[in-house]
């Protein structure tokens, strides 16, 4: 009898702590902070949001981010599990609007193009990864990844510290009604 105990006991436990670690990482649908107005964006401090110098990770080459455009910025790794749970909806939303001459992605990380390209080849995504050594932006520093940015003519219109669901309602009406303001 003891040993069924066990045998029930220990998958419940696990299964227990995977949806502890799940909630942890995956919260409300209320989420990211949106902020839907102009007036309650963000205002960037005199340095801004934008980030320059980004090595494309094909070829090494320099871009700046477009400041012209509607921004999704994403700071990542490989080896963070909850950066791993959030991609595939990052490339939901980048597939919705990669088309769009008014939005442009960056997912960004502080690891070279040895270990980032390996890792997006393994896992099929096409989106525009991006390497960053320079210190970021006092608006977008932060010691936590994931951290993502909306970022609307120098202005954050939503941001989020840890995993999320980026191709939820929310955010295609936050992007769309930039969008048509622009």
């Amino acid at each position: 009898m003891a040993s069924i105990s066990k045998k029930i006991l220990v998958p419940v436990l696990i299964m227990v702590a995977a949806l502890a670690v799940y909630f942890a990482f995956f919260k409300s649908p209320e989420t990211p902070e949106i902020i839907m107005d102009d007036a309650s964006a963000v205002d960037a401090p005199e340095q801004g949001v934008y980030l320059s110098s980004l090595a494309d990770l094909n070829g090494g080459s320099r871009i700046d981010m477009d400041q012209n455009k509607l921004v999704f910025l994403n700071v990542w790794a490989t080896w963070c599990g909850p950066c791993n749970m959030e991609m595939p909806g990052i490339q939901k939303l980048y597939d919705k609007y990669k088309s769009n001459d008014k939005v442009a992605f960056y997912i960004v990380s502080d690891e070279d193009a040895t270990t980032v390209n390996p890792f997006i080849e393994r896992k099929g995504y096409k989106l525009p990864f991006y390497q960053y050594a320079g210190a970021y932006p006092a608006a977008l520093n932060g010691n936590a990844i994931p951290r993502t940015y909306i970022i609307y003519k120098g202005k954050i219109l939503a941001q989020e510290i840890g995993a999320s669901q980026w191709d939820r309602p929310e955010i295609t009406e936050l992007i769309d009604k930039s969008l048509t303001e622009m």
